[in-house]
């Protein structure tokens, strides 16, 4: 089973070519190394500070640049675990690094297109709906969204390199590392009204046209799509 484990901090990393994130890139390595196949997906995402929200109004696309409110704790990067159960993805999700000074939400996923290697083109678009605009999977609703997606993929053709939907946010563990032991919490790593509800990898040649991508995914009607590029670290 698929579980997807976002990665949350407080949005401070080190800057590319510092020791500090040489230092970081490597324990993320020696992480990856460690769960071998146990891991299907997965990306670092560029500063909150660069995200493109997407939102559709009628016919209309309604961009804004910058994160879409002042968190605290923002999302950083994802891995996607294929684990036998929680349990086991808990322990995964444990020991990524940022566990220890974060947080990680691990939640089960409806379905999951795994991908390769991420690129330097590489964006991610974290789909985010309020709770209580949710869909229940397995009802008709579901699938009438679910076929809206099929279309969108057609539509969009190879530049899609995964894409997946979550269970909902009752269903999610958030894990925190602290001196040593671990914290559990159940539910989602924040209580706002708003959830990531899915997500999809895409390449774009640049923000134009991770921008014109992510305007055509299927959204409710308070729905946004949190736009977002792929850092390139080499693994």
């Amino acid at each position: 089973m698929h579980y997807l484990a976002t990665i949350v901090g407080d949005g401070q990393t080190a800057a590319p070519g510092t020791p500090e994130f040489a230092a970081g890139v490597a324990k993320y390595a020696a992480f990856q190394e460690a769960a071998g196949a146990a891991i299907a997906g997965g990306a670092a995402l560029f500063p909150s500070a660069t995200a493109i929200n997407v939102r559709r109004s009628g016919d209309q696309a309604l961009i804004t640049d910058g994160p879409f409110i002042e968190q605290t704790e923002v999302i950083t990067g994802f891995y996607v675990f294929d684990a036998q159960d929680l349990d086991e993805a808990i322990q995964l999700a444990r020991r990524i690094p940022a566990a220890e000074r974060g947080a990680i939400e691990v939640r089960p996923m409806v379905m999951w297109s795994p991908h390769g290697a991420p690129g330097a083109d590489w964006w991610t678009a974290l789909l985010w709906e309020r709770q209580s605009d949710l869909i229940a999977p397995d009802t008709q609703e579901w699938e009438k969204m679910a076929a809206e997606h099929g279309q969108f993929a057609e539509k969009v053709g190879e530049a899609i390199r995964a894409g997946g939907a979550l269970q909902p946010p009752a269903t999610a563990t958030t894990v925190r590392v602290r001196d040593g032991k671990l914290l559990l919490t159940d539910g989602p790593f924040t209580e706002g009204a708003e959830v990531v509800d899915g997500l999809y990898v895409f390449t774009a040649t640049g923000p134009a046209e991770a921008t014109e991508i992510a305007a055509q995914i299927p959204r409710g009607p308070h729905g946004r799509s949190e736009l977002r590029r792929i850092v390139d670290v080499g693994f």
